[in-house]
């Protein structure tokens, strides 16, 4: 599976081969179905050998699935009806008969498949969940607005690796008992070839020099050779843009957003996330929608111990955190901790600062902060009972170790202490110097509302309402109590970053994931022939499926559904409604 180091070379042994760009879960899943279907495929990644399955394999594996065996076990009752609510009130979309005519067609059939199929099929590729199911972007406040109105966050036993090794291993069986899958390790693509009448017959790019880096490590761009590749077809799966932080800045949504773009930032995914593929088909005619359309959290960790540049770790957190902006004032609700990332990244812009302050204490990080990736949890991926035991006795291992080592916690017994430490780090940032009075009376306001079992603070109302989740006030939240009481210090001030994470608009694609042709008319019929995308680049599918929004769970799944639908068409021909059908 060696790349090679020719200068040149041009490959047309196999005509009938669906060259694949991007060897992430998108792709893997697409040449999972072809190869089923006895089709060849050619998997063409810049990457080498170690990075097959890209960013999934960091996951968390997060998997979006509606009234599931999982949610019956633990007294929740959902419903296709309700997460269509859900799903449309959160993606808004506004543009139905333009750039979101497909993504709003194509978000019927993902949800159909994650509520009738989509657990059989990962069931039947190996996939199993934990228990528990989450309760993630709890939303806006409003029944009719975003967010989650229940819990549905199911997490993969084995987390993102275990989500890749269910796609990558049979992909890999197939190349070695059947034949039927190339790889093309250390080559980027740099343009789509198309005939006479513009169909797409190839890809043309550099070969780069072999690499020994690990997995998420940056590797080298230094070019050895050219490469040219001729197939029946061209399946675009090349991820977002989250990596490139100048392609961030250049393309960072100011009119929606307001503000101005932020200056610093976290990166969520390695640096070959790089939005590459969205330039390549731009360039071959592939019309791009929803420009303006991520989604980037507000609740980043910059990494201690670091795999790629700027590496950034997402805080998943429990509600009871008390949320200030960079003044030293407190977000106003419904912007509390988990419930609502778009909302709460806009009034962040507002502020002309790009960091929020958490201020918590030890019993409330060690039952409520989860990390994000697959290292992050090494119980979970391990599938590790004992690992599971102590995390639930003791707290999370790579929790305590971001509050020794990591650069943006504070820690200390008292308050003065800690606001001088939280100025120290407001200063790196250029922001301004909070003052012992000012954090003392938000704190003081919030804890004068625990006498009683109710009270007119908002996010009181909201850590109540979550602990009536038992599944929540099990593992997940903590009973409210004064966040000045010394029996559950040290104090903590954590300093959140802007962490890059999706891109939620992308290629617009048909329903049978063929590339909708610029210029035309969406409905129209026009696409470039020979041209499909499937991921991340397209929306995780025509351009748009989550709209404005996102649930959670949905970028994993997104990338399953819109993998298989691409798989499925180049085979058989078939939508993404076929798709949806196991």
């Amino acid at each position: 599976m060696a790349s090679s180091t020719s200068s040149s070379t041009k490959a047309t042994d196999n005509p009938d081969t669906v060259l694949i760009v991007g060897g992430g879960l998108a792709g893997l899943v697409a040449a999972h179905e072809l190869t089923k279907a006895g089709k060849h495929v050619t998997i063409i990644d810049q990457e080498h050998e170690a990075s097959l399955g890209g960013q999934a394999w960091w996951s968390l594996g997060g998997i979006f699935l509606i009234d599931s065996p999982e949610q019956r076990r633990m007294g929740i009752k959902d419903s296709f009806e309700l997460a269509k609510r859900d799903w449309f009130n959160s993606a808004q979309f506004d543009d139905l008969e333009d750039e979101d005519y497909w993504g709003s067609r194509w978000a019927d059939a993902y949800l159909e498949f994650a509520h009738k199929n989509m657990r059989t099929y990962l069931k039947d590729v190996g996939v199993g969940f934990v228990p528990q199911v989450g309760w993630a972007e709890r939303g806006s406040g409003e029944a009719g607005s975003h967010g989650n109105s229940l819990p549905r966050f199911h997490i993969t036993y084995g987390t993102g690796e275990e989500i890749v090794r269910v796609f990558r291993d049979p992909v890999l069986k197939a190349a070695r008992e059947k034949n039927l899958v190339t790889f093309k390790y250390r080559h980027q693509v740099d343009s789509i070839l198309q005939n006479a009448e513009g169909r797409v017959i190839g890809v043309k790019g550099t070969i780069l020099e072999p690499t020994d880096v690990q997995r998420g490590q940056k590797s080298s761009r230094t070019a050895v050779g050219e490469f040219t590749l001729e197939g029946r077809a061209v399946l675009i799966a090349t991820g977002g843009i989250g990596g490139n932080l100048e392609l961030v800045k250049e393309m960072w949504p100011v009119k929606k957003l307001g503000g101005k773009v932020p200056e610093h930032f976290v990166l969520g995914v390695p640096a070959h996330v790089d939005g590459r593929g969205l330039k390549i088909a731009e360039t071959a005619g592939a019309r791009l929608v929803n420009n303006d359309r991520f989604w980037h959290y507000t609740e980043g960790l910059a990494n201690w111990n670091s795999i790629w540049p700027k590496h950034g770790i997402r805080v998943i957190p429990g509600p009871s955190s008390l949320w200030l902006d960079a003044t030293g004032k407190r977000l106003p609700a419904p912007l509390f901790p988990g419930c609502d990332t778009l909302a709460t990244l806009k009034y962040i812009c507002s502020t002309g600062y790009d960091y929020t302050w958490f201020i918590l204490n030890k019993t409330i990080i060690l039952k409520e902060f989860a990390l994000s990736g697959s290292e992050q949890n090494p119980d979970i991926t391990q599938k590790s009972i004992w690992l599971v035991l102590q995390r639930l006795l003791y707290g999370p291992e790579p929790v305590k170790k971001f509050m020794e080592h990591g650069d943006d916690f504070v820690v200390s017994d008292n308050l003065t202490e800690l606001v001088a430490g939280m100025n120290v780090k407001a200063k790196e940032r250029n922001g301004p110097q909070l003052t012992y009075e000012q954090i003392f009376k938000v704190l003081d306001d919030r804890d004068s509302q625990l006498a009683n079992k109710y009270s007119k603070d908002a996010q009181l109302m909201l850590i109540n309402n979550a602990r009536s989740y038992w599944g929540d006030k099990l593992t997940r939240v903590v009973k409210p109590h004064p966040l000045l009481d010394t029996s559950h210090g040290p104090l903590i001030a954590i300093r959140m970053n802007l962490l890059t994470r999706k891109t939620l608009g992308g290629i617009q694609t048909d329903l049978k994931s063929r590339v909708i042709k610029s210029g035309g008319a969406p409905g129209s019929g026009e696409v470039i022939p020979g041209l499909y995308a499937a991921g991340e680049v397209a929306g995780f599918g025509g351009g748009g499926v989550m709209g404005h929004n996102a649930l959670e769970g949905t970028f994993l799944t997104g990338c399953i559904f819109t993998g298989r639908a691409a798989g499925l068409a180049l085979s058989e021909s078939a939508s993404a409604f076929d798709a949806a059908q196991v």
